[in-house]
């Protein structure tokens, strides 16, 4: 089978290789992967990677080997999935915990676009709680989790600043039900919840925007710069203040994939696909997506390839 592996060069970050289809291990499904999508996190990874990377995590398709253990969704099932690596190819394996059935009404190119930062989203936002008449700043709006966190708090009741450097995606985030603004400087609090993403001196600008005793959730450091944060700096700010780590991964995803799959069905959820390609395109597309070049998700095909 053909999969795509890491070179290490910036310009061409991968290249197409043969490969013998994965060997299941128990628990697993054998899928033939229809469609993946990309996450610009995955393109700094490439930068520098490890010899052992194999990339790919977003992934939809049919299932052509059930598990023998009997778990999961029998042959012929189309599916989302969430596998740990190796979904930029023709098949590849993925535990069935980690699996969600997909109804006739969502085609693969959606679904490929649900599963890293629609479960990012779901996470995130159950950090946090109740969303209800809360005042929500999300830093860093600009990618997958962001329009995903978006819509879904918009949609549980919070009034949802959201922060884009990007007039283009700013205009979606706005149809969502959010206010836009490019700068955290110019965001008007105070915030019950601060979901900051960004790093560098945005952290410590939005964590001035937190009500007394509301919560900084960090969850990103997108710009790529360490964080500095000065104990006498804080003394000034909102006092009582929660700060967070996030972090999305932990298995098992299926539950959230198949919530995500449900509130996309009844319409409720939209994702946004700014490129769908054949996957003969994916070295050109991970440079555009790492240069900011795409707008909402990118998506390739691996049908009618090699």
């Amino acid at each position: 089978m053909q999969r795509l592996i890491p070179t290490g060069d910036a310009a061409l970050p991968v290249a197409f290789t043969e490969a013998p289809q994965p060997v299941l291990e128990p628990g697993e499904a054998l899928v033939k992967v229809e469609a993946f999508a990309l996450n610009r996190g995955e393109t700094f990874l490439l930068e520098h990677p490890r010899p052992e990377l194999v990339p790919g995590k977003d992934i939809a398709g049919l299932v052509v080997q059930p598990a023998a253990d009997g778990s999961g969704p029998g042959i012929g099932t189309r599916v989302v999935g969430h596998p740990a690596q190796g979904g930029w190819a023709e098949y590849t394996a993925v535990p069935t915990h980690s699996l969600a059935v997909l109804p006739d009404t969502i085609d693969s190119v959606r679904a490929a676009a649900l599963p890293l930062a629609g479960i990012t989203a779901l996470r995130l936002l159950r950090t946090v709680g109740s969303l209800a008449g809360r005042r929500v700043l999300l830093t860093g709006a600009s990618g997958g989790v962001g329009h995903y966190v978006t819509e879904l708090a918009v949609g549980a009741g919070a009034e949802v600043t959201a922060m884009t450097a990007m007039p283009a995606r700013g205009e979606r985030l706005a149809e969502l039900g959010a206010e836009v603004v490019h700068e955290v400087t110019a965001a008007q609090g105070p915030f019950d919840v601060v979901l900051e993403s960004t790093g560098g001196p945005d952290l410590s600008v939005a964590l001035s925007k937190v009500r007394p005793g509301g919560m900084l959730v960090w969850f990103g450091q997108a710009s790529r710069t360490p964080v500095t944060l000065d104990f006498f700096h804080l003394l000034s700010g909102p006092e009582r203040v929660t700060i967070q780590h996030f972090h999305y991964a932990g298995a098992p995803y299926g539950s959230d994939l198949a919530t995500l799959v449900r509130l996309v069905a009844q319409g409720r959820l939209h994702p946004e696909i700014g490129r769908v390609a054949d996957w003969t395109k994916t070295a050109d597309t991970l440079v555009d997506l790492r240069e900011r070049r795409i707008r909402g998700k990118a998506v390739l095909l691996t049908r009618g390839t090699r």
